[in-house]
């Protein structure tokens, strides 16, 4: 079976499985899934199952990536902050979706490859930052919306907090090696309503960088501007 007739099918394994919302569902169309997979998984793009991208991360399920999107209810003018770069399949289909998304990975080798992607795709509505996600981009809050595509132990207020009044986020809670429930946060004037989606399994939301980032970081590592990448 041809790589198109496998998205075919898998979109309409979505449709079957409750994806409603046909603007995320074009998105997922719209997105060659087979450029963020890795190449001995390339058969596997259109499965719906998750698969490996290394540094102990993953490449979500389509139908995990689908139900995330939808509970977002992007809109055209949102601007989108997404914790968990990862290969970059998710940006790409926020991409689609939203104004501006700005994505915060704390692998650098990840980040690289998935903005090699983004330039393929020429994907000019993302912002890539190296770093440790889970204190969110407070130069750029607030965000109409954040997804997190790891496992937070707990509620992250620091990302709750960077919400707009009327935000939504969209974030996996749990232990890494237990029960996790997909949380939908809505930040209200009254205080954060919450509401549970399901179970999942995620990697887990992990502090700081890596050790051998923290050498690159320690020994000066600038960009352009001369701040500090992370």
């Amino acid at each position: 079976m041809s790589l198109a007739a496998r998205k075919i099918r898998l979109i309409m394994h979505l449709r079957r499985s409750g994806i409603t919302d046909t603007a995320v569902l074009a998105a997922i169309e719209q997105i060659p899934r087979e450029m963020f997979v890795p190449q001995p998984f390339l058969d596997q793009a259109y499965e719906d199952r998750t698969l490996p991208i290394g540094h102990g991360q993953t490449l979500s399920q389509p139908q995990v990536v689908a139900l995330m999107t939808q509970a977002l209810a992007v809109q055209k003018r949102h601007k989108v902050l997404e914790i968990g770069t990862g290969s970059g399949y998710q940006t790409a289909v926020l991409s689609r979706l939203a104004r501006r998304v700005y994505t915060i990975e704390r692998h650098r080798s990840l980040l690289r490859e998935a903005e090699e992607r983004f330039a393929a795709l020429r994907l000019h509505n993302t912002v890539t930052r190296a770093g440790d996600g889970s204190r969110g981009w407070t130069e750029q809050a607030p965000f109409d919306r954040i997804i997190v595509t790891a496992a937070a132990e707990t509620m992250p207020q620091a990302l709750v907090d960077q919400l707009g009044i009327g935000g939504v986020l969209v974030v996996p809670i749990g232990p890494d090696r237990g029960d996790q429930e997909l949380y939908k946060i809505t930040r209200t004037e009254a205080g954060p309503v919450s509401e549970k989606l399901g179970k999942v399994r995620f990697v887990p939301l992990i502090a700081g960088v890596p050790k051998e980032e923290d050498k690159i970081r320690s020994a000066g590592s600038s960009g352009p501007d001369g701040r500090n990448l992370a």
